[in-house]
Order: C-alpha cells, then structure tokens, then sequence
C-alpha cells in the first residue's frame, strides 16, 4: 500500500493598479494570465476584488470563484482557515487594494503564515507607488525605511518628523511614508515647519496616472513655490539629502 502525501498548492501575491484605467499599462500578461486560471483569492475588499478581477480576465465567472476576505482586523486564525485550502493542494491569489501585496497591507501576514506551512509564495510584477516615488525622487535608493503613516496628534508628528530627518542626516538614508488622503495637506504644513530649510523633500502622487506628480526640492524651493494641493490624493512623502 503506497500513501502519498498532498503537495500544497501556490500563494500568489497579485499586484493591482494604482490609478484607473491603466491595467494595460502596468500589470503584465503574467498577471492576467494567473489572475484568469485561479478560483481561490483572498483578498483584502471583496468589492474592489471582483472588479478588479473581472477586468483583469474578463472570461472569469465571478460567481464560480471563491473569495475569503483577509483585512488589516483578521486573526491569526482566520488567516490559518483562510489557508487551509492552499495547504490541501489547491493555488490561490493574494489581491490588496492597491499596488503590490504584503507592502504595507495585510497581505505580509498571508505571506508569513503561508511560509510557516510550507506554501510557496509567489510573488507577480505590478506597481508599487513606494518604489515608484523612491525611483523617480532622486534620493539614495541605496539605503532607505518605510515608515508607513506618522502620528496623527500634532505634536507627536513634529518630533516624528525631526527624528527621520536625523535619520535622513546621520544614515545618508531617504525615508518614506505615507498619509490618509484627506490629511495630506495638513502633513505638509507639519514637514514644512519642523525640517530644516535645507532638507530635500519629495512629493509624489497619483502614480501611473496621467495626473502623475513628483517633484523634490529643498523645504525653502517649497515653500517659496508652495506645495500643490494634495487633498484626497494618493500620496508618497520622501524626506532625505
């Protein structure tokens, strides 16, 4: 009698678009290939999910797949039962809101569970805006954090921005990070007060748009020109040398 043990299936990390319209643009046919023989995503908001996925392979019967949702308030072992089926045999796509999975979103925790089961991972090209923004800032991309978002209490932003302009000095290393899109404008008044007048800052928004904006300049180039108006966009904010 001869037993055989079930090889797990694949996790595969699925990038999305930044900006609308643009998946011909961005997201290779490795992608829509993959996207369009999967039955098993999960995937951080179903809505946006199943749009997404209908563009992206038009021939998919939305109905026919099945889509777990896996947010920023899972549990540990919801993220296990989500798994479950991977770990049984059968493939499965990782879809966040935007942009590349397991940065900056729930997708690390899929990707960390998957290894401790013995998954393999796979991750497929697509846009990330944080490598999009550090790329065209002209600041070291040899050496650079992500921070994700900052305090939201004034004050304990203030000194969270001098603290990374110190790293930025002392590390020669470029740091980034990122606002909810509605307080965008009120981070840039906090930058422009607490760095020095010298320190480069970049401002990056609606990435792989046609609306696309990057510019760096000193804090004195911004606020002699004044910055643009960022509310409600989507944006990356780079400070360094």
């Amino acid at each position: 009698m001869f037993l055989f043990s079930v090889k797990p299936g694949i996790l595969y990390l699925i990038p999305t678009t930044l900006a609308d319209d643009t998946l011909a643009q961005v997201l290779p046919a490795q992608v829509t290939a993959c996207i369009a023989q999967l039955r098993y995503f999960l995937v951080e908001n179903a809505r946006t999910a199943r749009r997404f996925i209908k563009l992206a392979a038009p021939g998919q019967v939305i109905e026919e797949l099945q889509i777990t949702v896996i947010d920023k308030d899972s549990s540990p072992s919801q993220i296990q039962a989500a798994l479950k089926l991977v770990v049984a045999g059968q493939d499965a796509g990782v879809i966040s809101e935007a942009g590349c999975p397991g940065i900056a979103d729930p997708g690390a925790e899929l990707a960390k569970a998957a290894h401790q089961l013995g998954v393999r991972v796979v991750p497929l090209v697509g846009p990330s805006s944080l490598l999009l923004a550090l790329m065209a800032s002209g600041m070291n991309g040899q050496s650079f954090t992500f921070h994700g978002y900052l305090p939201i209490e004034r004050g304990r932003r203030g000194a969270a921005i001098k603290q990374l302009e110190k790293l930025a000095q002392t590390l020669h290393q470029t740091q980034l990070f990122i606002e909810t899109p509605y307080r965008n404008m009120q981070l840039v008044e906090d930058l422009l007060a607490n760095l020095h007048p010298n320190t480069r800052l970049c401002l990056a928004t609606n990435l792989t748009a046609p609306t696309e904006y990057v510019r760096t300049d000193t804090v004195a180039g911004w606020k002699k020109e004044g910055p643009p108006d960022l509310h409600k966009q989507p944006a990356v904010f780079l400070v360094g040398l």
